[in-house]
């Protein structure tokens, strides 16, 4: 049945690896990640319009104000459909859990059901932005390529987050920049992997090569760092994408809550946020 308004939730990307294996000549880098989504993100809700016109709400709201060249507006003109169209902005701006690309895949799934109309072909969805393609997804998946290829995993095991933004914007073009060397090893395959225990013990053994990168740029990641891997209960600190957020994993919700508020209380000025890992 046809409704005149349509939600959609946006939830934050967490890189649990992040491969750099390469650089094209075009200047795309191709990556290898490992992609899971979690229960915290953004909020899209589209209302039909005659004219195409964007709000943003929500704590995060000042950090970015309504600007043309903004994902979900482009993401409309994708679809090509005018609609009155609501951010509730939770996730921090510039922060490495793709924010912005989830808000552009949901804005496409929300005026897909509002105008009953197909999602835009996949060279159209990769034209908004690498990680756009694995946020329509939505699913724990391998990603590779400059973002288009993405193969299914077998299902992860059952775990929490602790993601942790000190409230510094990182630039993903300025993280690449400072990359010494872009031609890395791939992952291996993703094994099944039974536990979170399992999970963090095959995390170990991969990377983040932006890391280092992002860190001299944002020396403030390796605190975030240090202050997951001090709660009790952390198996993996690490952070995601292009910074400056970084996640802890841990095996249920009760230790990952105990941790946000210990952080929290430690660093008040962060934006801490303990999630289930989707998958």
């Amino acid at each position: 049945m046809a409704t005149d308004t349509v939600e959609d939730f946006a939830p934050a990307k967490i890189n649990l690896s992040l491969h750099v294996t390469g650089q094209r000549a075009d200047g795309y880098h191709l990556l290898d990640s490992l992609v899971v989504f979690a229960d915290v993100g953004d909020r899209i809700t589209v209302r039909a319009d005659d004219r195409l016109s964007l709000q943003i709400a929500g704590p995060q709201a000042a950090e970015l104000p309504v600007q043309d060249d903004n994902l979900v507006l482009r993401a409309a003109r994708v679809m090509g459909m005018t609609a009155a169209i609501t951010l509730d902005k939770q996730l921090p701006v510039a922060s490495g859990i793709g924010g912005g690309s989830a808000d552009a895949a949901a804005t496409l799934r929300a005026l897909a059901r509002l105008g009953q109309k197909p999602l835009p072909a996949d060279r159209d969805v990769l034209a908004l932005g690498a990680d756009v393609p694995v946020c329509l997804h939505g699913r724990a998946v391998r990603m590779q390529g400059v973002g288009e290829v993405l193969t299914p995993v077998p299902p992860l095991p059952e775990a929490w987050l602790v993601l942790v933004n000190p409230r510094v914007a990182v630039a993903t073009p300025e993280v690449f920049q400072g990359m010494t060397y872009k031609a890395n090893a791939p992952m291996p395959e993703v094994p099944r992997l039974p536990s979170v225990t399992a999970l963090a013990a095959f995390l170990h053994a991969m990377r983040n090569d932006m890391e280092a990168s992002a860190l001299a740029l944002a020396p403030v990641i390796g605190a975030v760092r240090l202050a997951l891997r001090a709660q009790p209960g952390c198996l993996l600190a690490r952070m995601s994408g292009s910074g400056a957020t970084c996640f802890g994993v841990f095996g249920d919700g009760p230790t990952a809550r105990t941790a946000a508020r210990e952080i929290t209380a430690a660093y008040p000025g962060w934006w801490v946020a303990p999630a289930r890992m989707l998958s």
